[in-house]
């Protein structure tokens, strides 16, 4: 395995380098499938003519299902074997692309979406356990710059390429572009993907009780978070209702882990300081990073009138960004200071949400690419080390479940984010409206000298009399106004993920400094 030197001999170095790709495909479809599909759903709407409330399910019912099965991805692995249960998800996952693309009808659709999130779910910290057993320990950094280039660059390529599909093409696309991917992925898999020696098959019977409570706790969860601001919150007895559940069905959950002889998830994981650190950061993380990612290319469409091609070019040279950093932190880890990386990551991006706090209906596609850049930067400096600090102390028997309960807490911390991003923006949008509309009164000299320039110019190009003039003027200035309030509380919602990561600075001194230093802590 390794030279006389102790360096890893050329055959594995290039034996590892094959699997972080074949790994990466199915954690760059899965990441990707979370998004690509948001910018055709009015596209789905028409061909199977569908409400809002109905079509929205297509997402929504993807989300639930990731959430309920990530948790419990280490224990299935133990069970089944690990290459046989990635592979198997894989193959679920391609099938299911296949049957999402040629849906006959939306219920189809949405069948096909829960088996894509189950499948999807259950590959992404297979993945990430995957990479983190094939490199040696000083070599993780590595191997989350490679993962990470999956998990963080997937949700920006998904709305670009979503969108020029969608344009270009036909939505059933967005979900046929998985099967040749796939089927690569399950060849390379075959040929390359071995499950490690200690991997043990769990004894005793199945605890089907956690199962339910988890499935019951986080699928609730995420129909609450996903469906909330569309049913005005609490103030819905379907929202009341899904809460509930979803309290009652983690705190059983909890109960259960914590005193069932054989546990489906291990949650003592939690009792490892720089793992709870790690999960607790890559929480705040996914918060400030899904928000930005569903805010940034929204404002970009509602009020500067970007295509969804458009919009989605916004992110992509954050991506490319995120690429170059995540190739340059990977060769840090372990010889910087861990802490001193994530601040400069979390800097950079309390930098970039900073200058998108100052944007208005004026500014360019430079501004918003340059935040976006900024931000980009910033997240290979954050996604990188996190994770490899996260898993330091962790025996290589406890990756599979720490990387479920890792990337649960990724996926959760940026379906509350985009969930409060979506209130605050909505909710901020009725308030800065009520205090301009104040201003437009025939008191206020400006509105009057405004209302009559407007209704003069009117006049020379439309033809209708004064008071159709009138009329259309008011409107035209109440447009307006509705910009202006939109703009203030897309700016309000930059601020709060500001303070997100604001937030984020002081859990940084609970990290390791040099993860590939330490030892694993005894099982």
């Amino acid at each position: 395995m390794t030279a006389a030197s102790g360096d890893p001999a050329p055959q594995a170095v290039t034996g590892r380098g094959i699997l972080a790709f074949t790994v990466m495909l199915g954690t760059m479809m899965e990441v990707v499938d979370t998004s690509v599909a948001n910018v055709s759903l009015p596209h789905m709407q028409g061909t199977f003519s569908a409400g809002v409330d109905e079509i929205t399910w297509v997402i929504t019912s993807y989300l639930v299902a990731n959430a309920v099965i990530l948790p419990i991805t280490g224990w299935l692995a133990a069970r089944f074997g690990r290459k046989r249960f990635y592979l198997s998800a894989l193959a679920l996952f391609t099938a299911a692309s296949l049957g999402s693309g040629a849906a006959p009808s939306l219920p189809f659709l949405i069948l096909m979406r829960v088996i894509q999130g189950l499948a999807g779910g259950a590959m992404v910290p297979m993945s990430q356990a995957i990479l983190l057993e094939s490199f040696p320990k000083e070599e993780h950094g590595k191997a989350m710059a490679m993962f990470g280039v999956g998990v963080v660059f997937g949700p920006i390529i998904g709305p670009t390429l979503g969108g020029y599909i969608t344009d270009t093409m036909t939505w059933r696309w967005v979900f046929y572009i998985n099967l040749p991917l796939g089927l690569l992925g399950i060849v390379l898999g075959l040929l390359f993907i071995t499950d490690p020696p200690y991997l043990r098959r769990p004894e005793g019977t199945v605890d089907y009780a956690s199962f339910f409570f988890i499935a019951l706790g986080l699928g609730s969860l995420e129909v609450m978070l996903n469906r909330g601001q569309r049913y005005d919150w609490f103030a819905s007895n379907f929202i009341r209702t899904f809460a509930w559940l979803a309290i009652v069905g983690l705190a059983l959950f909890v109960w259960r882990s914590l005193t069932a002889p054989n546990p489906l998830v291990d949650l003592r994981l939690f009792r490892n300081r720089e793992f709870a650190s790690g999960t607790l950061l890559m929480f705040l993380l996914g918060f400030g990073l899904y928000g930005s990612f569903t805010m940034l290319p929204l404002f970009a469409q509602q009020l500067m009138g970007y295509t969804a091609t458009w919009a989605g070019l916004v992110l992509s040279p954050g991506g490319v960004a995120s690429l170059l950093a995540m190739a340059m932190v990977g060769n840090l880890v372990g010889r910087v200071d861990t802490r001193l990386l994530v601040l400069v990551g979390a800097l950079f991006n309390i930098a970039a949400l900073w200058l998108l706090q100052h944007i208005n209906l004026q500014v360019d596609f430079v501004f918003l690419m340059l935040s976006r850049i900024l931000q980009g930067f910033g997240l290979g400096f954050l996604f990188v080390p996190v994770t490899a600090a996260a898993f330091v102390r962790l025996t290589p028997q406890q990756t599979g479940q720490g990387t479920g309960l890792f990337n649960l807490l990724r996926n959760e911390g940026g379906s509350v984010g985009i969930a409060i991003s979506a209130t605050v923006l909505s909710r901020h949008a009725q308030v800065h409206h009520a205090r301009l509309v104040e201003h437009l009164t025939p008191l206020n000299p400006v509105f009057r000298e405004r209302l009559a320039a407007v209704a003069h110019w009117l006049g020379t190009v439309s033809g209708y009399d004064p008071v159709t003039n009138q009329n259309l003027s008011l409107g035209l200035l109440h447009g307006e106004v509705l910009r202006q309030a939109g703009v203030l509380a897309y700016a309000d919602v930059f601020w709060m993920l500001t303070l997100s990561f604001v937030v984020f600075l002081p859990f940084i001194v609970l990290l390791a400094g040099k993860p590939g230093r330490s030892g694993p802590v005894p099982h």
